[in-house]
């Protein structure tokens, strides 16, 4: 089984709109063979927890507007670290930076297909890392 056109369009806008908000590393995997409650997961992650909230409200701002669904659940907004938006036929995830090393769902769901993104989703991929260098070479320029 694959995932449905639905669950395809409803991760292609989430991934554009995540991309809008300058999320980073935005990728998504057909989990429907494995998983029988959902067919996709969407996953991007900010490195404040501001950026997070962000993120969120603008998938499912989106999603309400041009696709008329919103989640039937929302997970984690308390402390914006990771939230969780859950669409039945696709779950995003987005994670504070720190979460989505530590917590590592691609690897979970490495062997699963990856499910095609608009280009300025495709184009986050790496920011992470180099946002976490950038940071370094800040902190490393301010000590004498």
């Amino acid at each position: 089984m694959t995932a449905t056109d639905r669950s395809i369009e409803l991760i292609q806008a989430a991934a554009q709109a995540a991309a809008d908000k300058l999320a980073h590393d935005v990728i998504a995997y057909d989990v429907s063979d494995v998983l029988s409650i959902t067919d996709a997961f969407l996953l991007a992650s900010a490195p404040s927890d501001r950026q997070v909230k962000s993120i969120v409200d603008e998938i499912e701002e989106r999603l309400l507007k041009d696709l008329g669904v919103k989640p039937v659940r929302r997970e984690g907004d308390r402390d914006a670290r990771w939230v969780l938006l859950d669409y039945v036929d696709i779950v995003v995830h987005v994670q504070h930076s720190e979460e989505r090393v530590f917590y590592a769902l691609e690897r979970l769901w490495k062997d699963c297909p990856e499910i095609e993104l608009p280009a300025d989703a495709v184009a986050t991929r790496g920011k992470a890392a180099a946002h976490a260098q950038a940071q370094g070479a800040e902190g490393d320029g301010e000590q004498s």
